[in-house]
């Protein structure tokens, strides 16, 4: 287990943020321990560790989050006045807080219950225009030593481009705003049906009370995605002005 799935009592932020899920794995590959490191791109730093290269995304799946209560249908079926708090662990954690009553709902990654083959769990799922999801959502990466040739030519044939493309955009925008596991921020690049990239971004303050939101379209190749996630982090730094964050 990484740092990050040993101390569930602390926020993320307090203990080094979110790379303490890839922290260890990272120095297995960079050693030599291990060929290559599979990620929850979402996890991923937006620098990599030297000596290592990410050549690979798998096709991303549903980017989605799931809502799961035994009482409520939906976040809008929630009583009056409910609390909202923020919990760790892995899935079946959250599960069981649930089912103990500790929690009354809980929101979780579409992607993570469907690879665990858990999505009987799930009471709802909230639209993109409900909940616009983390950065790199869904997605899976596989990194590999910068100096391993052989190994970077044979994970660059498992690439799924398209994938490849949206957490490039998303995560130059989550980059941009130097964003933290305090602030909340969310960012999703899709292909539209004329094949063009659709990106949405927000950003809010630590407490909620303000949400910022942006959009760019454009076409869906490697530079123009790049710069559309740069172009609205900045715009949303710009917005956001001092003692936002």
């Amino acid at each position: 287990k990484t740092t990050g799935d040993k101390i569930l009592s602390q926020p993320l932020a307090d203990i080094g943020g979110k790379g303490l899920f890839t922290k260890e794995i990272d120095e297995a590959l960079i050693n030599g321990d291990i060929d290559i490191a599979v990620h929850s791109m979402k996890d991923v730093p937006t620098y990599l560790p030297e000596k290592t290269i990410l050549p690979c995304n798998l096709k991303r799946e549903d980017v989605r989050d799931a809502f799961i209560s035994l009482s409520a249908s939906s976040l809008a079926e929630l009583p009056a006045g409910s609390v909202e708090d923020n919990f760790r662990g892995n899935v079946q954690t959250r599960l069981r807080k649930l089912n103990e009553g500790v929690v009354q709902a809980t929101l979780l990654a579409l992607a993570g219950l469907r690879r665990l083959s858990m999505t009987e769990n799930v009471t709802s799922t909230l639209s993109i225009d409900e909940m616009l999801p983390a950065v790199a959502q869904g997605a899976i990466g596989i990194a590999c030593r910068s100096d391993d040739e052989k190994m970077a030519s044979y994970l660059a044939t498992l690439n799924h481009e398209e994938t490849r493309l949206a957490v490039s955009c998303e995560r130059a925008f989550l980059l941009t705003l130097d964003g933290s596991c305090r602030t909340p921020i969310a960012g999703y690049a899709s292909k539209d049906e004329d094949g063009n990239c659709i990106f949405k971004g927000l950003v809010a303050s630590p407490d909620g009370t303000r949400v910022l939101e942006t959009s760019r379209k454009g076409s869906y190749h490697f530079e123009d995605m790049v710069s559309m996630g740069k172009d609205a982090g900045k715009e949303l730094l710009s917005r956001a002005g001092p003692g936002f964050f």
